[in-house]
């Protein structure tokens, strides 16, 4: 399985739902890595203002920061190669890198529960 890492710049949320306004990009990634974990795909995030120390523990991430400055976030990395900078990715490139189906990006279906199978019901 592939490993993707997404390390965003310093924000309060990785929803975009605080503060004032809603950053509908922020919720659309939101919602896709969501929606991937159901899929059992987990793609790691870490954003700047609560996860310092993996920008300083990862020396890729670490490099980039140092040489373009902090502007270059978020950043995607795919199995150790830089495959994003300064935006992120679209729901076609999250389909490419992770080589997986479109119809994963979206919610899945809840099946309803069959019951407990008891004859005279639950409690």
């Amino acid at each position: 399985m592939k490993r993707m890492i997404i390390f965003d710049p310093a924000m309060c949320c990785s929803t975009g739902v605080c503060g004032p306004g809603v950053d509908p990009e922020l919720l659309r990634v939101a919602t896709v890595l969501n929606n991937l974990k159901k899929r059992g795909i987990l793609v790691e995030r870490y954003n700047l203002t609560d996860n310092p120390q993996i920008f300083v523990d990862n020396k890729t991430i670490n490099e980039i920061i140092n040489k373009d400055g902090v502007n270059v976030l978020p950043v995607t990395i795919l199995d150790n190669e830089v495959v994003k900078t300064k935006a992120y990715p679209t729901n076609e490139e999250f389909t490419k890198l992770l080589e997986i189906p479109e119809d994963y990006l979206k919610a899945g279906t809840e099946t309803k529960s069959q019951g407990c199978g008891c004859d005279d019901g639950c409690c």
